[in-house]
């Protein structure tokens, strides 16, 4: 008996319309509403992504279809005369409306004794270099340490050096300011991958260091494990041959080569990309000035 109440239930559930509407792309509204919706799964809903709604005529023809529907309509913009038109049609049509982004710009405005600048479409370019960045750290993590070469291509820059001269944090940090970054270790009696030497040479960079640093480096990252397995990764002779092979290959590629050896992560991070916008015009923001040089 029960289980036919549910049915009967579940048949009744009659579907709701709702208008995520934005003065810019739209896709913040929308992601918002969804978010919210997942509250109220069991419930049928429409939603609607209307974007660029910019004139008093586009909100009126808004609002009379929301009103055929019965819907329901939660906007975002910026311009205090459409956000009050909104509202002033919606009640004046029977249609509920929420504004979103209204209260936090009244809210913001007061606090900071300053006026927003009203400009659609600024939360969609936050969100699109949020998501740039997001990319950039998904790609660099896949491809530390050697991870697949076939997606070299794709990558903005490469680092190439032996193993502790800061390829990976260095990476990340790139990533963060939205590069792919790949990195390549360079190993003794193994030959890089095919694909280093097929991508644009723009893109790579080596890494060295000095002998003494690295043999410090190393043997700090192995005491406590069992030394017997890195006799040579620790040996000063066998650190020399390395850095002897990696600064060999650097020369033959005509790749710049940055010296780690006492270089903070973001010192070492910056040279990268100085070196970098110098050889391909690319940059990502502002690159801090080197001390000692006219900005």
């Amino acid at each position: 008996m029960n289980g036919m109440k549910e049915k009967d239930n579940r048949k009744s559930v009659r579907m709701r319309h709702v208008f995520a509407v934005s003065d810019g792309t739209g896709a913040t509204i929308e992601t918002v509403v969804k978010a919210a919706l997942k509250q109220f799964e069991p419930t049928k809903v429409e939603l609607r992504r209307i974007p660029n709604v910019r004139t008093s005529q586009q909100v009126e023809e808004l609002v009379d279809d929301a009103a055929k529907l019965d819907g329901i309509i939660i906007y975002t913009m910026v311009s205090p005369k459409l956000r009050r038109k909104v509202t002033e049609d919606g009640m004046k049509n029977g249609v509920p409306t929420v504004d979103v982004f209204g209260p936090i710009l009244t809210r913001l405005s007061d606090l900071l004794e300053l006026s927003p600048m009203a400009k659609p479409g600024i939360f969609r370019q936050l969100d699109e270099e949020y998501f740039r960045r997001i990319e950039a750290v998904d790609y660099t993590v896949k491809h530390d340490d050697g991870g697949d070469p076939a997606g070299l291509d794709k990558a903005e820059i490469i680092l190439v050096g032996v193993s502790r001269t800061s390829k990976t944090p260095v990476a990340i940090y790139l990533a963060y300011r939205g590069w792919k970054v790949a990195n390549i270790p360079i190993i003794l009696g193994i030959k890089p991958p095919r694909e280093l030497f097929e991508v644009d040479s723009k893109k790579v960079v080596g890494m060295t260091i000095t002998a003494d640093r690295l043999t410090t480096l190393r043997s700090v990252r192995v005491q406590y494990l069992d030394r017997s397995q890195f006799i040579q990764y620790t040996d000063p002779a066998a650190i020399r041959e390395e850095l002897r092979l990696a600064e060999q290959l650097f020369a033959k590629q005509e790749w710049p080569v940055v010296d780690v050896s006492h270089k903070s992560i973001e010192e070492t991070a910056t040279q990268v990309m100085r070196i970098t916008y110098g050889r391909s015009g690319v940059s990502k923001g502002e690159i801090p000035v080197e001390e000692g040089t006219e900005p």
